[in-house]
Protein backbone atom coordinates (compact mmCIF):
# COMPACT_ATOMS: atom_id res chain seq x y z
CA UNK A 1 0.00 0.00 0.00
CA UNK A 2 1.27 3.40 -1.38
CA UNK A 3 2.14 5.65 1.86
CA UNK A 4 0.15 8.95 2.08
CA UNK A 5 2.78 11.64 1.40
CA UNK A 6 3.06 14.11 4.22
CA UNK A 7 2.67 17.45 3.61
CA UNK A 8 5.18 20.05 4.15
CA UNK A 9 5.05 21.76 7.73
CA UNK A 10 4.57 25.27 6.51
CA UNK A 11 1.25 24.04 5.04
CA UNK A 12 0.48 21.66 7.43
CA UNK A 13 0.88 24.42 10.76
CA UNK A 14 -2.14 26.54 11.33
CA UNK A 15 -1.60 30.45 11.49
CA UNK A 16 -3.02 31.54 15.06
CA UNK A 17 -1.17 35.10 15.16
CA UNK A 18 -3.91 37.85 14.63
CA UNK A 19 -3.15 40.18 11.66
CA UNK A 20 -1.89 43.72 12.69
CA UNK A 21 -4.81 45.71 14.01
CA UNK A 22 -6.65 47.72 11.22
CA UNK A 23 -5.92 51.57 11.67
CA UNK A 24 -9.60 51.81 12.74
CA UNK A 25 -9.52 49.06 15.51
CA UNK A 26 -6.11 50.31 16.45
CA UNK A 27 -6.89 53.93 17.28
CA UNK A 28 -10.12 51.92 18.59
CA UNK A 29 -7.91 50.12 21.38
CA UNK A 30 -6.08 53.10 21.97
CA UNK A 31 -9.54 55.11 23.09
CA UNK A 32 -10.77 52.20 25.45
CA UNK A 33 -6.58 52.08 26.93
CA UNK A 34 -6.72 55.77 27.49
CA UNK A 35 -10.43 55.53 29.14
CA UNK A 36 -9.02 53.09 31.23
CA UNK A 37 -5.84 54.54 32.09
CA UNK A 38 -7.09 57.80 32.76
CA UNK A 39 -10.13 56.30 35.12
CA UNK A 40 -7.92 53.47 37.21
CA UNK A 41 -4.67 55.57 37.25
CA UNK A 42 -0.90 54.21 34.92
CA UNK A 43 0.07 51.94 37.69
CA UNK A 44 -3.39 50.20 38.83
CA UNK A 45 -3.91 49.44 34.87
CA UNK A 46 -2.72 45.64 33.60
CA UNK A 47 -3.17 44.29 29.82
CA UNK A 48 -5.88 42.70 31.33
CA UNK A 49 -7.92 45.37 32.50
CA UNK A 50 -7.42 46.92 29.07
CA UNK A 51 -8.88 43.75 27.45
CA UNK A 52 -11.38 43.05 29.18
CA UNK A 53 -12.42 46.67 28.66
CA UNK A 54 -12.17 45.78 24.94
CA UNK A 55 -14.29 42.73 24.86
CA UNK A 56 -10.83 40.49 24.17
CA UNK A 57 -8.36 38.27 25.66
CA UNK A 58 -5.09 40.03 26.98
CA UNK A 59 -3.13 37.75 24.48
CA UNK A 60 -5.04 39.15 21.66
CA UNK A 61 -4.08 42.46 22.70
CA UNK A 62 -0.31 41.35 22.81
CA UNK A 63 -0.73 40.97 18.77
CA UNK A 64 -1.69 44.89 18.51
CA UNK A 65 0.71 46.05 21.47
CA UNK A 66 3.65 44.75 23.34
CA UNK A 67 3.16 46.64 26.48
CA UNK A 68 0.99 48.51 27.93
CA UNK A 69 3.89 51.18 28.07
CA UNK A 70 3.77 51.57 24.42
CA UNK A 71 0.11 51.84 24.36
CA UNK A 72 0.48 55.27 27.08
CA UNK A 73 3.36 56.46 24.69
CA UNK A 74 1.55 56.47 21.75
CA UNK A 75 -2.10 57.53 23.37
CA UNK A 76 0.64 60.47 24.45
CA UNK A 77 2.56 61.33 21.35
CA UNK A 78 -0.91 61.55 19.61
CA UNK A 79 -2.14 64.19 21.52
CA UNK A 80 0.72 66.04 21.57
CA UNK A 81 1.52 65.83 18.09
CA UNK A 82 -2.08 67.43 17.25
CA UNK A 83 -1.55 69.77 20.14
CA UNK A 84 1.78 71.25 18.92
CA UNK A 85 0.10 71.06 15.31
CA UNK A 86 -2.27 73.60 16.36
CA UNK A 87 -0.33 75.68 18.77
CA UNK A 88 1.96 76.22 15.74
CA UNK A 89 -0.51 77.24 13.50
CA UNK A 90 -1.47 79.91 15.64
CA UNK A 91 2.10 81.06 17.01
CA UNK A 92 3.27 81.01 13.17
CA UNK A 93 0.15 83.21 12.40
CA UNK A 94 1.22 86.49 13.14
CA UNK A 95 -1.70 87.89 15.88
CA UNK A 96 -1.86 89.92 18.06
CA UNK A 97 -0.70 89.20 21.91
CA UNK A 98 -4.68 89.00 22.62
CA UNK A 99 -5.61 87.02 19.30
CA UNK A 100 -2.78 84.57 20.13
CA UNK A 101 -4.03 83.90 23.72
CA UNK A 102 -7.62 83.47 22.91
CA UNK A 103 -6.48 81.40 20.12
CA UNK A 104 -4.38 79.24 21.97
CA UNK A 105 -7.46 78.74 24.13
CA UNK A 106 -9.68 78.09 21.66
CA UNK A 107 -7.03 74.95 20.38
CA UNK A 108 -6.37 73.48 24.24
CA UNK A 109 -10.16 73.23 24.58
CA UNK A 110 -10.38 71.51 21.05
CA UNK A 111 -7.63 69.36 22.14
CA UNK A 112 -10.04 68.67 25.36
CA UNK A 113 -12.66 67.87 23.11
CA UNK A 114 -10.79 65.35 21.10
CA UNK A 115 -8.75 63.82 23.52
CA UNK A 116 -10.18 64.19 27.24
CA UNK A 117 -8.54 60.87 28.02
CA UNK A 118 -5.08 61.77 27.03
CA UNK A 119 -4.99 65.40 28.78
CA UNK A 120 -6.43 63.65 31.91
CA UNK A 121 -3.38 60.63 31.79
CA UNK A 122 -1.47 63.86 31.24
CA UNK A 123 -2.62 65.76 34.20
CA UNK A 124 -2.42 63.45 36.44
CA UNK A 125 0.61 61.18 35.58
CA UNK A 126 3.49 63.48 34.04
CA UNK A 127 5.11 64.44 36.94
CA UNK A 128 5.85 60.39 37.21
CA UNK A 129 6.37 59.55 33.83
CA UNK A 130 9.01 62.02 32.92
CA UNK A 131 11.26 60.26 35.15
CA UNK A 132 11.47 57.29 32.61
CA UNK A 133 13.95 57.70 29.58
CA UNK A 134 11.00 56.73 27.50
CA UNK A 135 8.65 59.55 28.43
CA UNK A 136 11.11 62.28 28.26
CA UNK A 137 9.16 63.85 25.12
CA UNK A 138 7.07 64.90 27.96
CA UNK A 139 9.40 67.36 29.75
CA UNK A 140 10.58 69.08 25.98
CA UNK A 141 6.77 69.51 25.72
CA UNK A 142 6.09 71.55 28.77
CA UNK A 143 9.15 73.35 28.61
CA UNK A 144 7.86 74.91 24.54
CA UNK A 145 4.21 75.17 26.67
CA UNK A 146 5.49 77.16 29.19
CA UNK A 147 7.97 79.38 26.78
CA UNK A 148 4.62 79.85 24.31
CA UNK A 149 2.49 80.85 26.63
CA UNK A 150 5.11 83.16 28.72
CA UNK A 151 5.83 85.18 26.03
CA UNK A 152 2.48 85.54 24.44
CA UNK A 153 2.24 87.39 27.78
CA UNK A 154 5.09 89.06 27.90
CA UNK A 155 4.64 90.76 24.41
CA UNK A 156 0.68 91.73 25.43
CA UNK A 157 2.49 93.57 28.61
CA UNK A 158 5.37 95.30 26.48
CA UNK A 159 2.47 96.15 23.21
CA UNK A 160 0.01 97.40 26.61
CA UNK A 161 -2.60 95.35 25.44
CA UNK A 162 -1.92 93.50 29.26
CA UNK A 163 -1.61 95.74 32.43
CA UNK A 164 2.15 96.71 33.30
CA UNK A 165 1.51 95.02 36.86
CA UNK A 166 0.44 92.01 35.44
CA UNK A 167 2.30 88.93 37.07
CA UNK A 168 2.62 86.96 34.11
CA UNK A 169 3.97 83.90 35.58
CA UNK A 170 1.12 83.84 37.56
CA UNK A 171 -1.34 84.26 34.70
CA UNK A 172 0.44 80.94 33.12
CA UNK A 173 -0.16 78.86 36.12
CA UNK A 174 -3.81 80.51 36.35
CA UNK A 175 -4.72 79.81 32.94
CA UNK A 176 -2.82 76.59 32.17
CA UNK A 177 -4.27 75.22 35.23
CA UNK A 178 -8.13 76.18 34.89
CA UNK A 179 -7.61 75.75 31.27
CA UNK A 180 -6.50 72.01 31.29
CA UNK A 181 -8.91 71.14 34.48
CA UNK A 182 -11.71 70.77 32.15
CA UNK A 183 -10.72 67.61 31.15
CA UNK A 184 -12.04 66.15 34.74
CA UNK A 185 -15.52 67.35 33.77
CA UNK A 186 -15.77 68.12 29.85
CA UNK A 187 -17.62 65.11 27.97
CA UNK A 188 -17.75 65.43 24.21
CA UNK A 189 -20.83 65.99 22.47
CA UNK A 190 -22.31 67.72 25.66
CA UNK A 191 -24.62 71.07 26.00
CA UNK A 192 -21.35 73.27 25.04
CA UNK A 193 -18.74 72.97 22.03
CA UNK A 194 -15.18 73.60 22.88
CA UNK A 195 -15.45 76.89 20.79
CA UNK A 196 -18.13 77.83 23.09
CA UNK A 197 -16.72 77.36 26.31
CA UNK A 198 -13.86 79.05 24.78
CA UNK A 199 -15.66 81.97 24.56
CA UNK A 200 -17.24 81.65 27.89
CA UNK A 201 -14.22 81.27 29.75
CA UNK A 202 -11.58 83.63 27.94
CA UNK A 203 -14.85 86.16 28.41
CA UNK A 204 -14.09 85.92 32.43
CA UNK A 205 -10.41 85.87 32.24
CA UNK A 206 -10.26 88.95 29.90
CA UNK A 207 -13.86 90.91 30.65
CA UNK A 208 -14.10 89.78 34.16
CA UNK A 209 -17.57 88.81 35.55
CA UNK A 210 -18.95 91.96 37.38
CA UNK A 211 -20.92 94.20 35.69
CA UNK A 212 -19.46 97.32 34.67
CA UNK A 213 -21.00 100.56 35.22
CA UNK A 214 -21.88 103.24 32.75
CA UNK A 215 -19.66 106.45 32.54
Amino acid sequence: MDSVPTKKKSQATAVTAEPPAAPDRRSELLGTAAEVFAEQGYNATTVRKIADHAGMLAGSLYYHFDSKESMLEEILRTFLDELWDGYDAVLGAGLGPRETLEALVTESFREIDRHRAAVAIYQKESKQLVAQERFAFLAESQRRFEKAWLSTLERGVAERVFRADLDVRLTYRFVRDTVWVAASWYRPGGQHSPEEIARQYLSMVLDGIAVREQP
